[in-house]
């Protein structure tokens, strides 16, 4: 895969920098296969990460988030009697994974079931009033006092 050069952008830039560092991560980042996974929309800003975790439990995964990064981790926990077990075909891997997503702004993950060998997250966008597009009313000058400015004669 050829990698590409970002720091002319750089140097010409100001206040780009995670941007570019992001297109450097996503083209430094090798293509993932093992948990598959569904990205899936559940609905006006909202998400489900669905992820095949057939053979982990509970225990075996952690899901973490920080800042705008969503890390989702599976490591078997290794008992005797798994050790013991002599498999004539092993199909199923259970073997440890990591999956990293970036999220966007304001995203936050809302909840997580494991029901049937699927992990679901589900994800929702909450964009703070403050950040909300706002309408402002525009008045006509006629019926507001304090939108009129007043000028005094010097005479």
């Amino acid at each position: 895969m050829q990698t590409l050069d970002f720091t002319p952008f750089l140097r010409s830039t100001v206040g780009f920098d995670r941007l570019f560092n992001n297109l450097d991560n996503i083209s430094a980042q090798e293509t993932k296969s093992y948990p598959p996974y569904n990205i899936e929309l559940i609905g006006e800003d909202r998400w489900q990460v669905s992820v095949a975790v057939a053979g982990f439990s509970i225990d075996d995964i952690e899901i973490e988030t920080k800042e705008t990064s969503l890390t989702i981790k599976g490591s078997k926990i290794s008992d005797f009697k798994q050790n013991e077990r002599e498999f004539l075909h092993r199909g199923i891997a259970e073997r440890d994974f990591e999956l990293r997503f970036q999220l966007g702004d304001y995203v936050e993950v809302v909840g997580a079931e494991l029901k049937n060998g699927l992990l679901n997250i589900e994800l929702k966008r909450e964009v703070p009033e403050s950040k909300k597009t706002k309408k402002i009313a525009i008045g006509d000058g006629s019926n507001s006092k304090e939108n009129k400015i007043t000028t005094k004669n010097k005479a």
